[in-house]
């Protein structure tokens, strides 16, 4: 082969292999280009600050009941919840019609026990004319037992003499003796005969004597009439008053229990704050917010229309029993601070710990009870170096909005975390790398 084939054939394995680099080259351009680009921090050094905010509202420290005569009718309410009053405002006014037809019941109803209460005394002094009656009968009859049978004993004492008298003048005559025999027994059956029939007679005079037994309808009749002329001197009074149910004191409305047509219960037809007591604020935190906030803690206040802030102290603190695993908290406000329904709010700042490796939640992933992250990796590929993505199980420490502290092993500070792409990827996935 002659010098000018030699150096057609370089020249022609020159372009070969400039044609292969330039091929090999907009290759992996494309392969490259397709990639996602992803973005990667290292763990860093961190204390985990934990910051706790809740909204809430402003309630009453205390309370006081608003009560009326029960079952009256409701005509019209005044106020609404969150209204403030004065000593004697209008509160609610009752349905006059229904008022006086109720009265006029308790009028029917008061007749009808005083004529029972009447026809129980009338029976009682019948009951008790009997009683005097039966009593001096008994006495009568114990008069005339006596006298009869005194008088039959006196003759059969008679007869004894006599046949003693007999006996003697006759001597031991047989007749005689049995005579003065029968004489005794007579005397002495008649004196036993009498004992007893006085005994009894003495007897229906004592059972006469006994009071009648004891009877409490009379007590409970009068009992019940005073109830119903309490209860009617009540449903006057608010006649009088036609029929307005005023403010006991000045506050504002926290709770109202009625509504127009509704009937007065016998509980409180709504509650008025007591001003006497401060106001608190009330706020629900979550189950992770309660690992930050204890009974005690100080707390940052804000209340809606107020610039100061102010720093209180949580005064109570227990389970919801509105919000499922949420806990309710009170924190008393100064004196002469807050309107009950107004909104506020607490905030708290817990320092923590500090941690070597913390990492951004966003680059934090869970499925089930397990956290992982995705971990960038170098190997060789088929194209040279190339950037792949690794799935680590890790386990989180601690976190809050803006860090997540990993325990040590999994992770270390030279270790590149995923947190961002352009793509979304899996393990295992080839990666380009914004560095």
């Amino acid at each position: 082969m002659n010098n000018q084939n030699m150096k057609k054939l370089l020249m022609g394995f020159a372009i070969f292999m400039m044609f292969m680099l330039v091929c090999t080259l907009i290759s992996k351009s494309i392969y490259a280009y397709r990639l996602p680009m992803v973005s990667t921090i290292v763990p860093e050094s961190k204390y985990v600050e934990h910051i706790v905010e809740a909204d809430g509202i402003i309630v009453a420290g205390g309370e006081k009941p608003v009560t009326c005569l029960p079952g009256l009718r409701i005509d019209s309410v005044q106020v609404h919840v969150g209204d403030r009053v004065e000593e004697g405002d209008v509160l609610f006014r009752i349905d006059l019609e229904d008022l006086e037809q109720l009265m006029e019941e308790k009028r029917d109803e008061i007749a009808k026990v005083s004529l029972n209460i009447d026809t129980i005394l009338e029976n009682q002094e019948i009951a008790q004319q009997k009683r005097d009656l039966e009593l001096a009968r008994a006495r009568e009859d114990y008069d005339i037992t006596a006298r009869l049978k005194d008088t039959e004993v006196g003759r059969a004492a008679e007869n004894y003499v006599q046949a003693e008298k007999d006996m003697q003048e006759n001597g031991d005559d047989e007749e005689a003796a049995d005579a003065l025999q029968r004489a005794a027994y007579d005397e002495a059956d008649a004196k036993a005969e009498r004992d007893e029939a006085v005994k009894q007679a003495g007897r229906r005079v004592e059972d006469a004597l006994l009071p009648d037994t004891a009877a409490s309808d009379l007590e409970i009749a009068r009992l019940e009439l005073a109830d119903l002329e309490d209860s009617l001197n009540a449903l006057w009074k608010i006649k009088e008053g036609e029929g307005v149910a005023a403010a006991p004191s000045s506050g504002v409305v926290t709770e109202i229990f009625i509504g127009v047509g509704d009937r007065v219960p016998d509980t409180a037809a709504l509650l008025i704050s007591d001003e006497s007591l401060p106001c608190q604020l009330k706020v629900t935190i979550t189950k992770d917010q309660k690992k930050y906030i204890s009974l005690g803690d100080q707390v940052t206040v804000k209340l809606e229309g107020q610039g100061k802030e102010l720093e209180e102290t949580i005064d109570y603190l227990a389970e919801s029993k509105s919000v499922p695993e949420g806990f309710e908290a009170l924190i008393n406000l100064p004196e002469n601070t807050g309107v009950p329904g107004v909104s506020g709010t607490i905030s708290r700042s817990e320092p923590g710990e500090k941690y070597k490796l913390c990492i951004p939640p966003t680059a934090l992933y869970k499925k089930d009870d397990r956290y992982y992250v995705y971990v960038l990796k170098e190997r060789e590929g088929i194209l040279g170096e190339e950037y792949y993505v690794e799935e680590v199980n890790v386990k989180v420490l601690d976190q809050n909005d803006n860090w997540a502290a990993i325990e040590e092993g999994a992770l270390d500070q030279e270790s590149r975390i995923i947190t961002s792409s352009t793509k979304e990827v899996s393990k295992g996935d080839v990666v380009r790398w914004e560095q």
